[in-house]
């Protein structure tokens, strides 16, 4: 991993690790959507954990200069954070299991992040 994409997944990544968030899963979208290079699902068990980080996700993108949009902060069920080759979900986890992105995307490949 050596490209501005892949250095903003490792710290949202990293960001998201730091707010002891569960289950990352970074998915490899290129070739198979051109909504975004990389997805990154994750949880919380709270709504303040989901918030928290959502908000640590924001802060280091915008530290790397990224524009950031975000969206679902309100509920904090399911925050999307669109940094535009990179798209983070931030669950809670009872969306999570529903929604279940993972075999939503199945075709896309697990991204090893260390």
């Amino acid at each position: 991993m050596a490209g501005k994409a892949e250095q903003l997944l490792k710290t949202v990544v990293n960001g998201a690790e730091d707010k002891k968030a569960h289950e990352i899963v970074a998915l490899n979208l290129q070739g198979i959507s051109l909504v975004a290079d990389y997805f990154v699902i994750c949880h919380g068990n709270s709504d303040t954990q989901v918030m928290s980080i959502a908000t640590e996700i924001r802060k280091r993108a915008e530290e790397l200069g990224m524009r950031v949009r975000l969206e679902g902060m309100d509920t904090a069920r399911w925050v999307l954070i669109d940094m535009g080759d990179v798209v983070a979900h931030v669950f809670h986890r009872d969306e999570r299991e529903y929604y279940h992105l993972e075999r939503l995307w199945s075709d896309a490949k697990a991204v090893e992040t260390v």
